[in-house]
C-alpha cells in the first residue's frame, strides 16, 4: 500500500493538511474517501462503476466480438475504413453491446462514433489511423479550447455514454502533420503575434463528451493533429498506463496537450508517460463569459505515477478557469529534461472562476526550464470569434489562484525556482511549500501573493523565507465570484 495524506475539505480550507497513512485504491472510490467527500454525494455513478469493475474481472466468454476486418475494414495503411469500422460498432450495439476489435494492420479512418455498451479494443499491432482528409471529420457541437461551437470531430468520439472503455495495447494515429503545417503557416501571417488557434480547425485524437464512467487503458496515442485525449462533461473517469507522443521537431505539434479534463469531476489518472508540445496534463473549465454561463467545475482529481518528458508542463490548471478547478491531487510524479514548467497555473482577467484546494506531492524534476510558474496574466493575444468577445465585468471575470500546497518536490539542474505572481486585484492567496529543494540558476520571483508559506524551502543548499509582503495573511475570505464554481 502507498503511504499518503488523507484530506478534508474543512481541513484543506483551513489551510492545516495533517499526515496520516492512508491507500488510494485505483477505483473510483479510493479518491472519493482520501478527500473526505460522503460517499452518498457519489453513489449513482460509483455503484456503477463499482458493478463495471467487478463484472470486467470475470468477463464471460460469450461476450460479443465483433472484429472489423469481418465487415470489410482493410489494414493496408490506404483504404479509408470509416464506414466499415462505424457500421461494426452500430451492429455491435443493436445486437446488445459487445466488443469491437481492431485487429493487427494500419486501419485509416475519419470519425468514428462509439455507442452503448461497446468497447472499443485495438489489439497489439494495429494502428488505427487519421485519414489526412479534412472532410473525414464532420462539424460537430461541441467544446473546444474552453468555447461551446461546431468544430471538426475527433478520430474516436463517445457523446452522452455511460460505461464506455477505450483499450488495448494499439497505437491511435493521428496523422497531424499537415494540420501543424497549416497553423504554424496561419500563425507566421497574423500580426502583431496574435494566435490563429480558433482559425485553423484540427480534429482531436479522442474526445469524450456528456460520459459517466468511462475508461482509457493501456493505448499509445501519438500524432495528434490537435489535443490527443479531452475529456468534457464527464464524471468518473479512470485513465490507466497511457503514452502519449507528439513532436517538436521538425515540425512543433501544435496544441497537443496529451490529457485535457474538461469540467470533469471524479478522475483517477495513472501511470501515464507523456511527452508532447503543450502541456502533458491539463486541468480546464471553460473559459470568458462563454465558460461562466456553463459554470461547471473540475473536481476530485488525483493524478499520481506519471512521467513527463519534452512538454510544456508536467500538471498544468488553465488558462480556462471560468468554472472553478478543485480538489486536486498530484504525487509520484516526475518531469525530466524538455518539460518547461513543473507547477503551472495560468489564467487572466476576464476568465473568472477559481483554483483552489491543490496538493503537489512527492515530485521530482531534472532539467527543466522552470519549476513553479503561477500566471494570471497568460494568453492575450489569442484570436476569437465574434461572438465570444463579449466583455466579463470584474465582478464576475477575475479569477482567484487560493490553498494550494507543494510539498516534498525535488528539482535539480533547473534554469529558474520560477514565479508566483498574482494580479494586483487577485493575489495569490495561501501557497504554501514545504520540503522543497531546488538547483536553480535563478531565484523566485514573488509578487501580488498574499499568505505565502515556506518551510524547508532550499535553493542551491541556502534555505529561504518569501519576501515579508508576502507572508501577510490575505483578508477574510470573500464569498466565491457569482457563475464561478457550481456543480
Amino acid at each position: 500500500m502507498t503511504k499518503s495524506e488523507t484530506i478534508t475539505k474543512s481541513e484543506i480550507r483551513r489551510g492545516h493538511i495533517h499526515s496520516a497513512a492512508s491507500s488510494i485504491r485505483a477505483s473510483v472510490f479510493g479518491f472519493v474517501s482520501d478527500f473526505g467527500f460522503r460517499i452518498s454525494d457519489f453513489l449513482p455513478s460509483f455503484l456503477i462503476a463499482a458493478t463495471l469493475i467487478l463484472s470486467a474481472a470475470s468477463a464471460s466468454a460469450s461476450e460479443k466480438r465483433l472484429t472489423i476486418t469481418a465487415n470489410g475494414a482493410l489494414g493496408d495503411s490506404h483504404t479509408l475504413n470509416t464506414k466499415a469500422i462505424q457500421q461494426t460498432i452500430d451492429r455491435c450495439a443493436a445486437a446488445g453491446g459487445g466488443i469491437v476489435l481492431i485487429p493487427e494492420g494500419t486501419f485509416v479512418t475519419g470519425s468514428i462514433f462509439l455507442k452503448q455498451a461497446v468497447r472499443l479494443e485495438i489489439e497489439k499491432g494495429a494502428v488505427l489511423k487519421g485519414s489526412e482528409n479534412t472532410n473525414d471529420y464532420p462539424w460537430i457541437d461541441t467544446r473546444i479550447a474552453g468555447l461551446e461551437m461546431k468544430w471538426p470531430a475527433a478520430i474516436i468520439n463517445a457523446d452522452g455514454l455511460t460505461n464506455v472503455s477505450l483499450v488495448g495495447q494499439g497505437t491511435i494515429d493521428g496523422s497531424g502533420e499537415p494540420w501543424w503545417r497549416r497553423y504554424w503557416e496561419a500563425r507566421r501571417q497574423e500580426k502583431d503575434d496574435i494566435d490563429p488557434h480558433f482559425k485553423i480547425p484540427r480534429p482531436r485524437l479522442v474526445h469524450f463528451i456528456r460520459c459517466q464512467n468511462v475508461t482509457v487503458n493501456d493505448l499509445s496515442l501519438k500524432d495528434s493533429a490537435f489535443c490527443n485525449l479531452q475529456l468534457t462533461y464527464c464524471d468518473g473517469v479512470e485513465i490507466h498506463n497511457l503514452k502519449i507522443r507528439a513532436p517538436h521537431d521538425p515540425v512543433k505539434a501544435a496544441s497537443s496537450d496529451g490529457i485535457d479534463l474538461d469540467s470533469t469531476r471524479n478522475v483517477l489518472v495513472e501511470g501515464c508517460d507523456i511527452e508532447c508540445d503543450d502541456d502533458a496534463i491539463c486541468l480546464k473549465a471553460g473559459r470568458d463569459a462563454d465558460g461562466l454561463r456553463v459554470n461547471r467545475p473540475t473536481e476530485n482529481v488525483v493524478i499520481r505515477n506519471c512521467r513527463v518528458g519534452h512538454a510544456a508542463g508536467l500538471v498544468c490548471f488553465g488558462s480556462e478557469t471560468a468554472g472553478g478547478i478543485r480538489n486536486i491531487r498530484i504525487y509520484h510524479c516526475r518531469a525530466e529534461n524538455g518539460c518547461g514548467e513543473v507547477v503551472r497555473f495560468k489564467t487572466r482577467m476576464g476568465r473568472g472562476g477559481f483554483v483552489e484546494d491543490v496538493l503537489y506531492e512527492d515530485i521530482q524534476a531534472d532539467g527543466v526550464r522552470t519549476v513553479f510558474n503561477f500566471n494570471m496574466d497568460a494568453f492575450g493575444t489569442t484570436w476569437l470569434p465574434e461572438r465570444f468577445r463579449a466583455a466579463v465585468s470584474p465582478e464576475k471575470g477575475t479569477p482567484v489562484f487560493r490553498n494550494i500546497t507543494i510539498r516534498n518536490l525535488v528539482a535539480r539542474n533547473c534554469n529558474s525556482a520560477g514565479h508566483l505572481v498574482g494580479l494586483a486585484e487577485s493575489p495569490l492567496r495561501d501557497i504554501r511549500l514545504e520540503d522543497v529543494d531546488l538547483q536553480a540558476r535563478n531565484p523566485f520571483v514573488i509578487r501580488n501573493a498574499q499568505g505565502v508559506e515556506f518551510k524547508n524551502v532550499k535553493i542551491n543548499g541556502k534555505e529561504i523565507e518569501p519576501p515579508q509582503e508576502a507572508m501577510t495573511p490575505p483578508e477574510k475570505e470573500k464569498a466565491a465570484p457569482a457563475g464561478a464554481g457550481g456543480s
